[in-house]
């Protein structure tokens, strides 16, 4: 496994609550790491000497606006690149974005920021657009994520498949996946969005987990370094990836949980069959609130 990237999945907490979310964000929801555990996470992770790029995404990481700064900071004195998703709900006018920025510019190298119907309104898309001329202003390289909202005539025929934008796993598998047309579980032979025998960047989320899909862990980063879990790292070892890189959630279903249902995509198809096996894998089928579990 050669790691290029970490990205820090700084808290899941959230003004949002998208349909379309991986993770479940959520106001509801509360896991937020601490600047201990970036910190910790930051120094085992250049240990290895491959990781170029660290990423702060959430939820939303400006809910913590010290702890992103912290963040960044320690990113920059580690000699690394750092980016942050963003869903700009600071941005309320050009100065209140470029107040917001200022802290950031000279030490972040790029601000993704998700500004499309499935996120924001038209009216709220106008912070996106002042948050991408606050981030020109600074030097700071920006990007715009985007996604289409998917037909919303449920039962009506004819629909075209999902856009290959929308994955539908975490939020999007119970809120969005009954609007679209399936097909079955057999079509899913591969995983087509992640390299899960050898990935090149993973997600860390605030328990520590390593995930190579959002919900999949391969190891917990405060219980054994980096280097110790890509080294032993072995696909084909695994309970869940075995499965998925010898044949796709079709193979995974096969497996474990064998029936003949239909599916919008792999990724709905694989979150579903994962979600009926939680209680046989927690500590790989982790953490709880990637699977629609909120805090008591």
């Amino acid at each position: 496994m050669n790691l290029t990237g970490l990205h820090l999945l700084l808290t899941l907490k959230c003004p949002l609550e998208c349909d379309h979310c991986f993770v479940w964000s959520s106001p509801r929801q509360t896991a937020t790491m601490t600047l201990a555990d970036v910190r910790h996470i930051l120094r085992d992770a250049i240990q290895p000497g491959g990781i170029e790029w660290i990423h702060f995404e959430g939820g939303e990481p400006f809910l913590f606006p010290d702890l992103l700064l912290n963040g960044v900071r320690e990113v920059a004195r580690h000699g690394l690149k750092a980016g942050i998703v963003t869903n700009c709900f600071w941005a309320d006018n050009a100065q209140a974005a470029l107040n917001t920025l200022r802290p950031f510019a000279g030490m972040l190298d790029r601000l993704s920021i998700s500004c499309d119907p499935m996120h924001w309104n038209d009216q709220y898309l106008r912070r996106a657009q002042a948050a991408i001329a606050a981030a020109q202003e600074l030097d700071i390289a920006v990007s715009q994520l985007r996604v289409v909202k998917p037909p919303t005539a449920r039962g009506a025929a004819g629909l075209p498949p999902a856009e290959p934008s929308i994955m539908y796993r975490g939020r999007a598998a119970v809120r969005l996946a009954n609007w679209a047309i399936r097909q079955p579980l057999a079509q899913f032979a591969a995983c087509p969005h992640e390299n899960l025998r050898s990935p090149s960047r993973v997600h860390v989320d605030s328990y520590g987990n390593l995930l190579v899909c959002q919900g999949l862990s391969i190891g917990n980063l405060f219980h054994a370094s980096l280097v110790e879990i890509c080294d032993g790292y072995d696909a084909d070892k695994h309970p869940i990836v075995g499965p998925l890189v010898r044949g796709g959630p079709a193979e995974l279903a096969r497996r474990y949980a064998p029936h003949d249902g239909s599916y919008v995509d792999a990724c709905h198809a694989c979150y579903e069959v994962r979600r009926t096996l939680r209680m046989v894998f927690p500590e790989v089928l982790a953490p709880h609130e990637m699977y629609g579990v909120y805090p008591a």
